[in-house]
């Protein structure tokens, strides 16, 4: 199937799930931009979330908030691969160190999560 269409179809469930179409569009590839549901603004095409900013104070905070999303990301990647390491470990020292990886990623976790609210 080619990119182009791959790219209709992408739009066309965004349309079917809900999403309205806007006159806004990608800065990255200037496709047209959808709002989700739950207010969001999406790229079908770069399938990512797309921040509008009006003033350069706000492009910080969307960098900040961007970035702190990236790492909660591949905070929950980890602590599942960490989970699927203490099913199959048997040796109590393994299952030790594997109970501190994903303690010291759980508080990483809170405290992304509590910056994210400021």
């Amino acid at each position: 199937m080619s990119e182009e269409s791959n790219e209709l179809r992408s739009m066309t469930d965004l349309l079917r799930s809900g999403a309205t179409l806007t006159s806004l569009s990608c800065p990255a590839c200037s496709s047209p931009l959808f709002r989700l549901k739950n207010g969001d603004l999406w790229c079908g095409q770069c399938e990512k979330r797309v921040i509008v900013v009006k003033e350069e104070g706000e492009a910080d905070e969307a960098q900040h908030l961007a970035a702190l999303s990236m790492v909660e990301e591949t905070i929950m990647v980890k602590m599942m691969e960490i989970n699927e390491r203490m099913r199959g470990a048997n040796d109590p020292e393994e299952l030790r160190q594997l109970s501190l990886l994903l303690s010291g990623l759980l508080e990483n976790l809170k405290g992304i999560r509590a910056l994210r609210k400021r």
